[in-house]
């Protein structure tokens, strides 16, 4: 059996490989490579989730390398749709298709069984590589080339089989634009990447967010069958035991603080990779603070960190002339704890939304 790892311990590790103890003075790209990607199914929330971990960080920065094409928005962990540089785009892609195969067949799929799949994603590719489209015009082509087919269902297909990036504007802070795909390979000009490392893969996620188990890397990727990756890369890791008694992976060099590191006040954005890359989330939220979060099934709240764990939500309210902050918890913060998430809080508005005249954060219960 490892070393046992403490849940404090266990928190601080991660917030150290998060940069979430102290901000960085680091390029967003290499940023974004070292955390193996960005959630970024909203269209700018998740530059906030930057904001949180880079030394004075500027949105333009990111906007200046989505246009020239290093950076890029594309289904990957999960399914889901994460901000990546163009490398990982064409790397990651290859490992990772299963993940979206395997939810294609359960829902979409569906509608289309007995087509030729083949055909329909070779299809999807061509047109989109003539002329980039949103998937309701993308559906529309294809019920054109095959009649009597749903195209929802078949411009999903081609989501699934082929890689497909949301191109600019869409995702460009302080711009708007319809969600337009285009393939990876016509907008980058390169292929996908033949042999991709799922070892590798491994690596980089304990780099960004061990340590982990088996269950946490399964859980972050989507994928299955990581346990016998894990059995071959033994040998190049440090093993833990956590309190509850799972194994735990982890890079032998990697950063592993202590438990009694402070960890100063964050606020992180809705779909932060943090809160969901694991199996087991109480290295950062227990169970009763889940509910601040996602307090209904289509609604997603910013997590306030205190202490390094989750111990409330937040909520950007813009009004004409007023940026406001409005952060709930279970029960009152403590005074000298409500000015730092104050403090923070106005340094968020600001970068939020710099041309409101009044920037407040306020403080509210919840149920």
């Amino acid at each position: 059996m490892g070393e046992k790892l403490s849940l404090r311990e266990l928190n601080r590790a991660t917030l150290a490989r998060q940069m979430l103890l102290d901000r960085v003075a680091m390029a967003p790209d290499r940023l974004i490579d070292h955390l193996v990607g960005l959630q970024a199914q909203t269209t700018t929330t998740w530059y906030a989730g930057l904001w949180a971990r880079i030394t004075d960080f500027d949105p333009q920065t990111v906007v200046s390398m989505m246009r020239d094409r290093r950076l890029v928005r594309v289904s990957l962990m999960r399914s889901t749709i994460h901000l990546v540089s163009d490398r990982d785009c064409l790397e990651l892609r290859p490992l990772l298709n299963v993940v979206g195969e395997r939810s294609f067949a359960t829902n979409w799929g569906k509608n289309l069984r007995g087509a030729d799949l083949a055909a329909i994603v070779a299809a999807g590719r061509e047109l989109l590589d003539e002329q980039p489209a949103t998937f309701s015009v993308l559906g529309g082509r294809l019920q054109e080339r095959f009649p009597g087919l749903d195209g929802a269902s078949m411009a999903q297909a081609v989501r699934t089989y082929a890689c497909l990036v949301q191109i600019p504007p869409r995702g460009l802070w302080g711009h708007s634009g319809l969600a337009v795909h285009e393939t990876a390979e016509h907008y980058l000009g390169r292929p996908l990447a033949a042999n991709p490392s799922v070892d590798d893969l491994l690596l980089r996620y304990l780099g960004a967010f061990g340590p982990a188990s088996v269950n946490d890397a399964r859980t972050w990727s989507g994928l299955t069958g990581l346990g016998e990756v894990f059995e071959r890369l033994r040998p190049k890791l440090r093993v833990f035991v956590g309190e509850d008694g799972r194994e735990l992976f982890d890079l032998p060099e990697a950063p592993r603080p202590g438990g009694d590191v402070p960890a100063p006040v964050r606020l992180l954005y809705d779909f932060d990779n943090i809160q969901l890359s694991h199996a087991d989330r109480t290295r950062v939220i227990d169970g009763e603070h889940r509910r601040l979060l996602w307090p209904l099934s289509n609604t997603a709240l910013g997590s306030v960190l205190v202490d390094g764990f989750t111990a409330g939500s937040w909520k950007h309210i813009r009004e004409k002339k007023t940026a406001r902050l409005v952060v709930t918890s279970f029960k009152p913060f403590p005074r000298a704890v409500a000015a730092e998430i104050e403090a923070e809080g106005l340094r968020l508005l600001a970068f939020q939304q710099p041309a409101a005249t009044d920037q407040v954060v306020e403080f509210a219960t919840a149920d």
